[in-house]
């Protein structure tokens, strides 16, 4: 039998029922953690919050549009496909981000991190970046032409946004 899985419907759980919306802020919140999690561990607290900068630079781009290819919540922004490798089901990190808690350091800094973003207290340090990619790898095909935002730890940040 197929595992169940939540999707979030239009960015806002159906009801304006507190406990619904309470529960939808806690999904959004370990869905941006685990991201955290998966795509900067390694760069500590000042990376992650870069990436959940990224995260909200794409979700505000979408509300400023009506909606956007990579989705308009946090939730359809971490987990569309190919866009945060940690998701992918391929990527060696995907059995791990299933199973890590708040016993991880790394992780209860992702939480702590996640928890602001989701209530917009989180600082852009990005510039308004959308996107991303770690200094190791050469320039990427979806980043020619675009001049660099910012460079935080090990990651280049990017402003791409297609009319």
């Amino acid at each position: 039998m197929k595992k169940p899985t939540l999707v979030a419907v239009d960015g806002k759980p159906a009801t304006e029922d507190k406990h619904a919306l309470d529960f939808y802020r806690e999904m959004e919140t370990d869905v941006l953690a685990r991201t955290l999690w998966g795509e900067a561990r390694g760069e500590g607290v000042r990376g992650m919050e870069a990436v959940a900068c990224v995260i909200q630079n794409r979700v505000h781009v979408a509300t400023e549009k009506g909606r956007y290819w990579w989705g308009h919540n946090i939730i359809q922004v971490c987990q569309k496909p190919y866009q945060f490798s940690c998701w992918n089901r391929s990527d060696p990190n995907f059995q791990k981000l299933q199973a890590v808690d708040a016993k991880d350091i790394h992780f209860a800094s992702a939480l702590r991190i996640a928890r602001r973003a989701v209530l917009e207290c989180l600082m852009d340090i990005t510039n308004g970046a959308t996107h991303y990619h770690a200094d190791s790898i050469e320039k990427p095909y979806w980043a020619k032409g675009a001049e660099p935002r910012a460079t935080i730890g090990k990651h280049i940040f990017y402003r791409i946004i297609e009319e």
